[in-house]
């Protein structure tokens, strides 16, 4: 075989690997390159959370009680979506926690597996359960989308030559390592998610509100919430949660922009 049939051939395989390594995100319906599993990501990201825990104070107050609260209706609400919508398999993958730790810094996030955590930080900001609903309707969009799990398949393609998690950790232990810990930061003290992409952002957008307005929380709160977040961003200490939630006015008109199509599924209690 010529050097260069064998090279189409390669190209060949790798873009038949690359279509077969397509997923599709829940609502949106966009098609995302995905090389690493769900569940294979659940693992990794078990250990990094439980670390987490271990060495930040977890509260169990009338705050941690509404975190708690909140995550249940918004993640019940997010499984019904799944399974009335051709996703069973996701919807019984998830195996939610919710846990408010003791920090001033204003941040929350969701690993994948659906493991949350709110910052003390964020509730001067949150104001109301509704704004609550708000954050934890976004950051468990970004784990139902496989956000980071996309991040990180793009990180194995560019440095490892696109291979599967599992063959990565067993010939490329610590490079497979590294490419975790720099799509999702772990292991970082306070900022624990990296900043993810506009369009990303823009789907969690999308998707958090629809969330908070199955789970029968006024997805009105949501511009209300940014708002008060932009105002903070004008000042000398930008908080946490706009380093890795990027808050402008424009974002704003987009939200108000989504509020007609999420209102369709707002569910009142």
């Amino acid at each position: 075989m010529s050097g260069v049939r064998y090279l189409k051939l390669i190209f060949l395989l790798a873009v038949v690997g690359l279509l077969n390594s397509c997923s599709t995100v829940p609502l949106t319906g966009r098609s995302q390159f995905s090389l690493v599993s769900e569940s294979e990501l659940t693992k990794m990201s078990l250990t990094s959370y439980q670390a987490f825990l271990d060495t930040n104070k977890v509260l169990t107050n009338s705050d941690a009680q509404m975190v708690k609260r909140v995550g249940n209706r918004i993640s019940k609400a997010v499984e019904q979506y799944l399974r009335d919508n051709g996703f069973p398999e996701k919807a019984s993958s998830f195996q939610w926690e919710f846990n408010l730790v003791d920090s001033d810094v204003p941040n929350a996030w969701c690993m994948p597996g659906g493991k949350v955590c709110f910052y003390t930080g964020i509730l001067p900001y949150t104001k109301t359960e509704a704004g609550l609903a708000v954050v934890m309707g976004h950051e468990i969009a970004h784990a139902v989308a496989n956000h980071g799990g996309e991040r990180m398949s793009h990180g194995m393609l560019v440095q490892l030559g696109g291979v599967a998690l599992s063959t990565a950790l067993q010939n490329k232990p610590e490079e497979t390592q590294a490419i975790y810990m720099g799509a999702f930061g772990a292991g970082s003290q306070l900022g624990f998610m990296l900043p993810f992409s506009r369009k990303h952002e823009y789907e969690a957008d999308r998707m958090g509100l629809i969330f908070m307005a199955m789970a029968g929380y006024q997805p009105q709160e949501a511009v209300e919430f940014w708002k008060r977040m932009s105002q903070k961003s004008g000042g000398k200490s930008v908080p946490e949660f706009l380093s890795t939630h990027p808050v402008d006015m424009n974002r704003v008109r987009e939200l108000e922009q989504l509020l007609p199509e999420a209102m369709k599924y707002y569910k009142k209690n």
